[in-house]
């Protein structure tokens, strides 16, 4: 009688997916020098499959670690409708969004109000600012709950910089002339700087839109400066508005290069959320994934 066939495969996969051997052959080849190398030929290919197959999944598993939320922080003579067209195409890739309202009177008073925004959002968190908006989220971005950065047209200071120091370094924007003070220090940019360099390329409507909700930054912001840059420990993406008539393009495209951050040119206005919302969302959910 011929003896009994084990068919049991030469390696198997136990439930914590590790791989076992086995040194059982099948009985009727043992007698089949042939037979037996080709056998353990394909047992020895199998395991090697199995085993490309176990650290595949692995590495997807990793890969797929994605944000849960996007925190997004307007920047100043703005506020949280600036993200109007970026938040729909954020929620379809499936992200809940929160659009932070800063006061804009201190960096110290923006910083603890995107701190709050942090901490009701669910993480891994994608921080996003524009404009001086970047300045916030240098700061408020060292909580752990944020796995990213992005920057939309914005600065994005070193520690113990502010935003007086980096501006410092380039000729000042023609822009700066319709910029208007009042008494108490806070600053508006004149509807004709609206139309003329803050948001050029929006239809007219849009302009008169983006000139009627803008907050009013104090001075102080600008002079204050940052403790610690979380972009030096986050991964860090920054979109280059090309066309910046208020944040210098070059100045931008430094930043990039400080920071070694993953960008973006488009060319845009200040407003590249509103001008180019979609590719301003696609680097939104790039850093997301």
């Amino acid at each position: 009688m011929a003896p009994a066939v084990d068919f049991t495969p030469f390696y198997s996969c136990d439930r914590d997916r590790v791989l076992v051997f086995r040194s059982t052959w099948p009985a009727d080849i043992v007698g089949n020098p042939r037979e037996a190398e080709m056998s353990r030929f394909r047992q020895i290919f199998s395991l090697a499959a199995g085993a490309v197959a176990l650290m595949a999944s692995s590495t997807m598993a990793t890969a797929q670690v994605a944000a849960k939320s996007v925190v997004l922080v307007h920047g100043a003579f703005a506020d949280g409708s600036s993200w109007r067209k970026v938040i729909p195409q954020l929620e379809k890739a499936g992200l809940k969004v929160i659009a932070v309202q800063n006061a804009l009177q201190s960096l110290e008073n923006d910083v603890a109000t995107t701190r709050r925004a942090i901490r009701d959002a669910e993480a891994p968190i994608v921080l996003v600012g524009h404009s001086y908006g970047g300045i916030v989220i240098t700061e408020a971005g060292n909580d752990p709950k944020v796995g990213a950065l992005v920057y939309v047209a914005a600065y994005a200071p070193d520690s113990g910089e502010a935003q007086s120091h980096i501006a410092s370094r380039y000729p000042q924007q023609e822009s700066r002339a319709e910029y208007i003070r009042d008494e108490d220090g806070f600053l508006r940019i004149s509807d004709a700087g609206i139309s003329r360099y803050f948001a050029p390329d929006l239809a007219a409507a849009e302009q008169r839109l983006v000139a009627a909700v803008q907050g009013r930054l104090h001075a102080r912001t600008l002079a204050t400066p940052i403790i610690r840059a979380a972009w030096r420990d986050k991964p860090t993406f920054m979109a280059v508005a090309t066309n910046d008539a208020i944040i210098p393009p070059q100045l931008q495209k430094d930043q990039v290069e400080r920071s070694r951050a993953t960008s973006i040119e488009v060319p845009s206005s200040h407003v590249a959320m509103l001008s180019f919302p979609e590719k301003i969302s696609e680097l939104i959910i790039r850093a997301a994934r």
